[in-house]
């Protein structure tokens, strides 16, 4: 206990030296932060902030955008965000989506990123707007200890500032922060600081220059699934015939306290409550609804412990790997199903077909280090590109297959850091000519006539052997 706590305060002592030199900045905006409230949600171990701010423009130019400010610890580790411009009150209340991109602003202090929210309209001298950000992190949850036995909770800490880092002066700031219950070990305590139950409230805090920050840790018990994708390879192949087959490959692994000692399958199943609390031994995926032909194996072979229920309008497909997952633990299967294709291929006005599915993984509250999305069009497919809401990098592949003359295209998706706020349709254009439907079964035709022709040939000759009489 001893050896942690020396690690806690080695942490606190770092945040406060880093913390003189992001309050060092300086800001040249006019723009001022009238009220700030951070609800900062780690109840999983996907961390989720909502962020509302008000912002008034004190200048005389008018303002285009406002500057969002992450220090890099955090940057680091941001999957996604988003904003909106809210106007109305109460039941009237409405959210306009706005556009968030990185800013490339070599002033910032000790590191920090920017990222630019782009306003609907100018904000001119005197003006206020009300935006609501969300912002997600992943691997921002640190367990310790680091090991842990089979019988022991898991604790994790979480480091982040009771001010945001903001380049705007702020007027009044509240940060409230939420944890899976009340088992809190410790956390940072600063005037004013409120602490019940499961939510500790820091602030308010009033008149806090522009890049203020004022370091807090949070150590508490964390036994929710750290199911985390180490990689995830899909493979979505378009049959015009009728289907699309999805095939994933995944790797899973518990990324939380490492499990230490032996484990014994006998107190696991005995006290289930107590023993292995931080471990799980199944995930929901929802699937679309429709689906059928499902499978489920790993390495051994088919897995017939997986339940699969379906409605429509989803599919919820219970997976139970062979073993429970501990920290440190990996497990590597196969995930297949088919779904119809007329819910999902469409043709446009301009007669191009797309492909229009979710992008995320269908595992809940799960992180993708690396997600890789194979888009197999059928073959004779011409000018293929695909549109989705949020960067990635694209590529194309040959694919061949069964009575494959030319190949077919692959469309090729990948992205880093996959959350299940990634879970939004994108889409893959194509040109594709019916005619080219007729292949195959031509190919198959010709094929047979081929053969029955040269087994007729075959009949109808005399390979015998035979003696020539001299006359």
């Amino acid at each position: 206990m001893e050896a942690m706590a020396m690690r806690l305060r080695s942490a606190i002592a770092i945040s406060l030296l880093a913390s003189l030199y992001l309050v060092a900045g300086s800001s040249s905006s006019e723009l001022q932060i009238v009220n700030a409230e951070r609800r900062v949600d780690l109840t999983s171990h996907i961390v989720r902030t909502y962020l509302t701010l008000k912002v008034e423009n004190l200048g005389d130019s008018p303002a285009l955008e406002i500057l969002l400010c992450f220090p890099p610890e955090q940057a680091d580790h941001l999957a996604v965000v988003k904003a909106a411009a809210v106007s109305g009150k109460k039941k009237k209340t409405s959210y306009l989506p706005l556009e968030v991109k990185q800013a490339d602003r070599p002033d910032g202090p000790n590191g920090a990123k920017y990222y630019s929210i782009s306003l609907l309209k100018s904000l001119s001298k005197g003006e206020s707007v009300s935006v609501e950000v969300l912002y997600v992190l992943t691997h921002s949850l640190a367990p310790f200890p680091v090991e842990i036995s089979q019988s022991d909770p898991q604790l994790v800490y979480f480091h982040d500032s009771a001010i945001i880092l903001s380049p705007y002066l702020i007027k009044q700031q509240v940060t409230f922060i939420k944890t899976p219950s009340a088992k809190i070990e410790s956390f940072t305590s600063m005037e004013p600081t409120d602490h019940a139950g499961a939510q500790t409230k820091y602030g308010p805090y009033e008149e806090r220059p522009p890049y203020s920050y004022f370091p807090i840790i949070v150590h508490f018990e964390n036994n929710n699934a750290f199911a985390v994708i180490e990689e995830l390879v899909r493979e979505i192949e378009i049959s015009h015939w009728g289907s699309i087959q999805i095939t994933e490959h995944y790797t899973l692994k518990h990324a939380g306290a490492r499990h230490k000692g032996v484990f014994s399958r006998v107190d696991y199943q005995s006290r289930p409550s107590q023993s292995g609390v931080s471990s799980f031994k199944n995930l929901l995926a929802e699937l679309p609804p429709r689906v059928h032909s499902v499978y489920y194996r790993d390495s051994i072979g088919n897995i017939s412990s997986s339940r699969l229920r379906t409605n429509a309008k989803k599919s919820e497909l219970l997976i139970e790997p062979r073993y429970p997952l501990f920290g440190g633990w990996k497990a590597t299967f196969v995930l297949g199903y088919v779904v119809p294709l007329n819910d999902f291929l469409y043709e446009s006005a301009n007669g191009d077909r797309y492909l229009n599915y979710s992008f995320g993984p269908p595992l809940a509250e799960t992180v993708v280090d690396k997600m890789t999305i194979k888009v197999v069009l059928p073959e004779g497919s011409k000018n293929p590109y695909a549109v989705v809401p949020f960067p990635t990098e694209q590529r194309l592949e040959k694919k061949y297959s069964y009575l494959d003359v030319v190949g077919r295209t692959v469309v090729v998706l990948e992205k880093k850091n996959v959350v299940p706020e990634h879970n939004s349709p994108f889409q893959v254009y194509y040109q594709f000519s019916p005619i080219f439907m007729l292949a195959e079964p031509l190919m198959l035709t010709g094929a047979f006539l081929l053969f029955f022709f040269a087994f007729v040939t075959y009949l109808q000759m005399d390979l015998s052997i035979r003696k020539i009489k001299n006359t």
